[in-house]
């Protein structure tokens, strides 16, 4: 996994102590990448963060497969530049749908998430428990 120097600083460095820096510290799997090129328009013009822009510049350098993102704005943006975006619910839903993830590990990282610091619609939390629910009908052939 790839991630701007940006993002890096801002979940390890700034949210020290919150939820997931020192995991992502630690983590060798994940490398830390400066973008190469530099928004056309100035960021706050388009109304993205740093991470968010630099996530999308570098997503578009090294034609990523997909692009792992929460932001709505980043998101939209993302999708308009034909970039293939995700959010944690939907990586977490991926993660339950292909065994790496049981059921009950699922229903507790949304439940972790829903208490933690970062703000998730309860529209979204909704859904993604709809979904774990669907999956685990269709694997018992309701």
């Amino acid at each position: 996994m790839v991630v701007p120097v940006s993002v890096y600083e801002e979940v390890v460095l700034r949210g020290k102590g919150r939820p997931g820096a020192s995991e992502v510290e630690k983590a060798d799997w994940i490398v830390v990448k400066e973008p190469l090129g530099k928004p056309s328009l100035p960021p706050a013009l388009l109304g993205l963060g740093p991470g968010e822009l630099d996530t999308i510049l570098l997503a578009q350098e090294l034609k990523a497969d997909w692009v792992l993102m929460d932001d709505k704005l980043g998101r939209k943006v993302a999708h308009a530049l034909g970039l293939r975006v995700k959010g944690t619910l939907g990586v977490l839903l991926t993660a339950y749908q292909t065994g790496l993830l049981t059921r009950e590990m699922a229903e507790k990282a949304i439940d972790t998430l829903s208490k933690s610091p970062v703000w998730v619609s309860p529209r979204l939390v909704d859904w993604f428990k709809t979904q774990l629910t669907l999956k685990t009908q269709e694997a018992s052939g309701e």
